[in-house]
């Protein structure tokens, strides 16, 4: 264990690493107009922009967690870091949507290694009465970026190119490596197994299956046999990947974490969660540049409400946490989700800024309540020796809720946005809401403009609706079977001997 003063000097590089992640997760959404704009995007376009990162990010994520533990967590940490910043690089200068989507996937690519990896070196380094203050830092850390992605991202947008809100991830990531090779130590578990590359296959083309046939749904039709077939492949291909990580001695995942069950229902709500925060910052950004009419950095500024009651609601989760337990906070940051989705659901096209802020706030709220808390309460379960493994489960499957709350969310939004153009439209107005204020800019048509705003606000308020059921339901099914836990959200006596039976 570090020294109480490196310790928190490591944690100042682990929070800079997690600020570059952050950022880099809003900064898009916010250029997600200009990029349907400018590259001539469509919806299906844009959802693969943002896809190419998740999908990797989360398939990847148990590879880097076990290489970690292998070969050194700090290592790979500077290596994910790296890789990170050549992306980011591409990305500044791709050419087209084709390049772009290459240049994010391998930004996912190195996003997998530095989301585990610095969690994991938190247990590492840092005793159990100082570790929830720990998470708590390098969570805010996370909620730090989400506002700092749009402000930041809408002046670049408003004032450069595109492709400057990925030059600005250059200095950031130069920042980070330096603190870490700086302040934190090595750390490494000897008995680590090899790596899985059955498992890393399986769990790469399998998501990336699952992910195409959702998005390409809403185009081809469901019942499309390109649909189909990646919908089957990615069903089968995650089902043998469970089956052969089930098998092998030494596997990528440890499905023993998941005979916990304060493990199983934190990271189901922790997971539920990044499926809705994803969905919202994928419709939210276009609703206020092609309906408010906002420019880019008007809407970065415009999400903070959000970002605001992430804050606030994640500072209460950790001391509620503390006192009620976690079965308790949990739902109850659920259940205030779930109020934001449904008071959203009711938004029109007349509605003002005004309405939409106290919504935002309310979701942001809700999920620092619920967010918190999760990742604290499941952390804390996590044993040293496994905590980059561990760690990159929990991450892995929140990033495959993100990615496919981008993906389904993204699909429920544009057929519904589609179904709601009047027949006269022009085609090219389907692509997208952007594609439509373009085409009505240039032909002078207000009737168009109308209607591909009524019809972007009807989908978007059918993915909030969806999300605002869901999120009821998941309160529910959290508070039902939850383990009671102490204060503090430490492991119940139940959660301790499943745990240790586990492994």
């Amino acid at each position: 264990m570090a020294s109480s003063t490196s310790r928190w000097w490591a944690l100042g590089a682990l929070v800079l690493s997690a600020l570059v992640i952050g950022m880099d997760a809003t900064v898009l959404n916010v250029a997600l107009p200009t990029l349907a704009a400018d590259l001539h995007a469509s919806t299906g376009d844009l959802q693969w922009i943002v896809d190419a990162y998740l999908i990797p990010f989360a398939a990847l994520m148990l590879p880097a967690g076990a290489l970690g533990d292998r070969f050194g967590r700090k290592r790979m940490l500077l290596a994910g870091l790296a890789a990170f910043g050549i992306a980011s690089l591409i990305a500044t200068y791709a050419g087209g949507t084709g390049a772009l989507i290459a240049a994010r996937a391998l930004m996912g690519a190195g996003g997998a290694v530095i989301m585990p990896l610095s969690t994991s070196i938190l247990p590492v380094i840092f005793p159990p009465a100082e570790r929830g203050r720990a998470i708590a830092v390098w969570t805010a850390a996370m909620a730090l970026g989400l506002p700092l992605g749009p402000v930041v991202g809408g002046y670049l947008l408003d004032h450069f190119w595109w492709g400057s809100v990925f030059l600005v991830n250059i200095p950031m990531i130069a920042g980070a490596m330096a603190a870490v090779a700086a302040f934190i130590p090595e750390s490494r578990d000897p008995a680590a197994p090899r790596t899985d590359l059955p498992g890393a296959l399986l769990s790469v083309t399998g998501l990336a299956a699952l992910v195409y046939g959702v998005i390409e749904a809403p185009v081809r039709g469901w019942g499309d046999a390109r649909v189909l077939a990646g919908l089957g492949a990615g069903a089968a291909l995650l089902t043998v990947f469970v089956c052969v990580e089930a098998r092998i001695r030494q596997p990528m995942m440890d499905l023993g974490l998941f005979r916990d069950r304060i493990f199983v229902w934190g990271a189901a709500g922790a997971t539920f969660v990044s499926l809705g925060m994803s969905g919202v910052l994928f419709v939210v950004p276009q609703h206020l540049q092609a309906v408010l009419g906002h420019d880019a950095l008007g809407t970065g500024v415009r999400v903070i409400p959000m970002v605001a009651g992430l804050m606030a609601g994640g500072l209460a989760g950790e001391r509620l946490t503390a006192r009620l337990g976690l079965r308790m906070v949990m739902p109850a940051g659920l259940a205030v989700l779930a109020a934001g989705f449904l008071l959203g659901a009711v938004t029109s096209v007349s509605s003002s800024y005004g309405f939409l802020a106290a919504w935002l706030a309310l979701l942001g709220a809700g999920i620092g309540l619920s967010m918190v808390p999760a990742m604290d309460g499941v952390l804390a379960t996590l044993p040293e020796e496994r905590s980059g493994s561990g760690s990159a489960t929990l991450q892995t499957v929140r990033q495959v809720g993100g990615a496919l709350g981008v993906a389904g969310l993204g699909s429920v939004l544009s057929a519904a946005y589609a179904a709601h153009l009047p027949d006269r439209a022009p085609e090219a107005a389907a692509d997208s809401i952007t594609a439509a204020t373009v085409l009505a800019a240039r032909s002078g048509d207000a009737a168009l403009l109308n209607a591909a705003r009524e019809a972007f606000v009807s989908g978007m308020d059918l993915v909030l609706l969806v999300c605002g059921g869901a999120s009821l339901l998941t309160a529910v099914l959290v508070a039902v079977f939850l383990p009671g836990s102490t204060a503090g959200g430490g492991k119940t006596a139940e959660s301790g001997h499943e745990l240790t039976s586990a492994r």
